[in-house]
């Protein structure tokens, strides 16, 4: 399997530490905005090829599938421009920054049948798919998930702390993996409500945001999202359920009252990353649909396109 990665950034490199463990796996090109990344991503991780244009990558006879690490606003386009080459595309979270564009990139999966699959990794860290397993083997039916999203972030800068040039967005980005973490734990979201703080005056963006989501089987969540937050940064859920309280701190899980839940033998990594390309690269050998195709996660963005007709409102 010959996998090119566009946008080698601090996430990018997670995805390229993850594949480097996956047997029979090549990484081929790397695509990054300047050369110099480019070309120093390529030395460390042993690639072949390097550019700041995803299109080299798509032209080559050894790419047999993409990573799409690249800014939110760019990852609709080139999904679709990735499986109008041929390639296998996996994009990072968020499929798009729209409904409109999330459509368009489902339309081209379903054209081409190639394999798409977006990042929404709480599906795969073993913390979640923990809790998923005992939801599906009906020992747990989450009552009420409280999801805290909190990061220090005023200024353009990545997970490293490094300037970044483009910007980040509370509702399509990180309000995205709980939206569909709630429906892959509890049901079909049927309501949805969202309110927003003031608008930063460089960024153009919420800096504070709350929603509300209530799914089918009669479970709510609520999610609090902050860029103002000065302390621990990411993502906590409580999930609070029939049958105990468990807290997931990305791939760790305790209960209700901190003690642990080990959680080593959910799957072959302990590395939600790891698990999510391996996932990629397992649908694309065995030909069929991953865990996380954009068919599966589509419906979150329904939500946040209504959602985002809210706060427009």
């Amino acid at each position: 399997m010959r996998i090119a990665l566009a946008g080698a950034g601090a996430f990018g490199e997670k995805h390229l530490d993850g594949l480097k463990l996956i047997d029979g796996v090549e990484i081929t090109s790397i695509i990054s905005r300047t050369a110099d990344q480019a070309a120093a991503v390529a030395e460390k991780y042993g690639a072949k090829h390097h550019s700041t244009e995803l299109a080299d990558a798509l032209a080559r006879d050894d790419v047999d599938a993409v990573i799409l690490c690249t800014p939110t606003q760019m990852h609709a386009q080139q999904a679709i421009a990735c499986m109008n080459a041929g390639k296998h595309v996996q994009v990072e979270i968020p499929l798009a920054d729209s409904w409109a564009d999330s459509q368009a990139v489902l339309a081209k999966q379903q054209e081409t049948g190639l394999v798409c699959m977006v990042g929404h990794t709480r599906r795969f860290n073993p913390s979640h798919q923990w809790v998923h397993n005992r939801v599906t083997a009906g020992e747990l039916a989450v009552q009420q998930m409280d999801v805290q999203t909190y990061f220090f972030r005023r200024k353009n800068i990545n997970a490293k702390g490094q300037p970044r040039s483009w910007t980040d967005h509370l509702l399509w980005h990180h309000a995205a993996h709980t939206v569909d973490l709630f429906a892959y734990q509890a049901g079909k979201i049927v309501q949805a409500h969202a309110v927003q703080g003031p608008i930063h005056p460089e960024l153009g963006i919420a800096m504070d945001m709350s929603i509300q989501l209530k799914s089918e089987s009669g479970a709510i969540c609520t999610l609090s999202l902050s860029f103002n937050n000065d302390g621990p940064l990411g993502t906590f859920f409580r999930y609070i359920c029939d049958n105990g309280t468990y807290i997931a701190r990305y791939d760790d899980l305790v209960d209700g009252k901190e003690a642990p839940i080990d959680v080593s033998k959910v799957d072959v990594s302990m590395n939600g990353i790891e698990l999510q390309d391996r996932e990629f690269v397992a649908a694309i050998r065995e030909g069929r649909e991953p865990n996380s195709s954009v068919a599966k996660v589509f419906d979150c963005y329904r939500v946040l396109g209504e959602l985002e007709a809210q706060l427009a409102g």
